[in-house]
């Protein structure tokens, strides 16, 4: 057993291609392309501007796994964007980032997946929606929650037992959403119950800057769908060979995801009347419903609920190992580094990980948690997409992927773009995003005194 400079066993490499490629597509294909259509044709008010956006965020997220691939060639080690902004700038970014992300980065999609699970579920079996009588009456949205929050510790049961058996349960997850989305692609537009006119029907947003706030908070949700491009990153230090099969499965797992949303976005729009969808969560069942009848839609919406359980998967996988990486490098609880001497995953992190998706799902309202992930999330990949450029600087003989440097300088404008303008559109939950970093900058220094002694 290969143990760590401390003595204590160290993670163990064993992903290959498929596994790391499928990671990313579980990643990214989650609640978000479920949930968050209606909400956004809502706000963006017509479908030809809603299919724009879903194209524009996949541009943006293949710019992202262009950069990402590079760095994850040059740094093959657990950890993601705290990993690279450690070494390419300074320990304190890369703690900021890992902070964010073990406040939101992995946490609070695992509860948003959750929350999306108990949506199609309550579709599928409307008693669901009704208070439930025991002795007292406990409100529906209660029952739904502590649905989320049981799947949420099974799966985290699933992990602590170790990378393969996950990885098999995550192999099959992966496979059948994927197999899911297709299907309903195909039977939909096969079944010929939709309009396409239904794509000319509807508002266009009126000119001016308020309308662009509309746009860019949409995109901002849009990205969140579409977070997970960079998933394979995180596992550096457990991929067989990094510095060939991660950028192949960043690229891999983001191109197909990007053709997957664009059939599932058309199909929605081809199926419900622009009225009927705007606001809808569970907008994929309701679209099931429109084509092929009130059977389908309850089969559909259970067999969606299940493959959320994908996605949430995925996330439990990845979180924990940025942890493992911060505590390594002694700048987190001390337990987050510990391997289990069995199953050799990050147990202790694992169970974090889940206490804290469990208390997000008692918490939030599910729009407040897509705008909280969508702004925090978008803050640090952007400083590590600038770090390829010093990256090519430093380390001109690492791996040079296409595209450079448009597909960086596209990333970035985009990104900061987003955010600004996402702040201003919602700034409850984006301001409370930036406290959640700000309040990192302390506990940066604490942490350093307590295990690094001041260093």
């Amino acid at each position: 057993m290969k143990e760590s400079g401390r003595g204590e066993p160290e993670l163990k490499p064993t992903l290959g291609l498929l596994s790391l490629s499928n990671i990313v597509v579980a990643n990214m294909v989650g609640a978000g392309i479920f949930t968050t259509s209606g909400l956004l044709l809502r706000d963006l008010g017509h479908p030809l501007l809603l299919l724009a956006l879903w194209v524009v965020g996949g541009l943006i997220a293949l710019c992202g796994a262009l950069s990402y691939g590079e760095l994850g060639a040059a740094f093959p080690r657990a950890g993601g964007e705290y990993y690279f902004l450690s070494r390419l700038f300074h320990p304190l970014l890369g703690f900021l980032s890992g902070w964010v992300s073990f406040f939101v980065g992995f946490s609070a999609p695992i509860a948003a997946s959750a929350v999306g699970f108990s949506e199609y579920l309550a579709r599928a079996f409307p008693i669901l929606d009704q208070p439930l009588n025991l002795g007292l009456t406990v409100p529906s949205t209660v029952v739904r929650k502590a649905l989320a929050i049981l799947i949420i510790f099974i799966f985290t049961l699933i992990h602590v037992r170790g990378l393969k058996p996950g990885a098999r349960v995550q192999n099959l997850l992966t496979g059948g959403k994927v197999g899911l989305i297709l299907f309903l692609i195909i039977i939909g537009f096969a079944g010929g119950g939709g309009r396409w006119s239904h794509l000319t029907s509807g508002d266009w947003l009126p000119s001016g800057f308020s309308s662009l706030k509309v746009v860019g908070l949409s995109l901002m949700w849009i990205m969140f769908a579409y977070s997970g491009w960079n998933a394979s990153a995180y596992l550096g230090s457990e991929i067989k060979n990094p510095g060939r099969d991660l950028p192949r499965s960043l690229l891999l797992g983001t191109g197909a995801v990007i053709l997957l949303y664009l059939g599932l976005n058309l199909l929605y729009v081809y199926a419900v009347p622009p009225a009927e969808m705007k606001g809808v969560i569970s907008v994929g069942g309701l679209a099931a419903g429109k084509l092929l009848g009130t059977g389908w839609e309850k089969f559909l919406s259970v067999m969606i609920a299940f493959a959320l359980f994908s996605s949430l998967s995925a996330f439990i996988i990845i979180g924990p190992r940025v942890y493992y990486a911060m505590a390594a490098d002694r700048l987190f609880f001390q337990f987050a580094a510990r391997v289990h001497p069995v199953s050799r995953v990050p147990a202790r992190s694992i169970w974090l990980q889940g206490i804290i998706a469990a208390v997000i799902v008692i918490s939030g309202t599910f729009e407040h948690i897509l705008t909280y992930m969508g702004f925090s999330l978008g803050i640090f990949p952007i400083l590590a997409v600038v770090g390829v450029f010093k990256l090519r600087k430093q380390r001109p003989e690492n791996l040079r992927l296409p595209g450079f440097p448009l597909a960086q300088i596209v990333y970035l404008t985009a990104g900061v773009g987003i955010l600004a303008l996402g702040l201003l559109q919602s700034p409850g939950p984006s301001g409370v995003a930036i406290l959640t970093v700000l309040a990192g900058l302390p506990a940066y220094y604490f942490f350093r005194k307590k295990y690094q002694g001041g260093r």
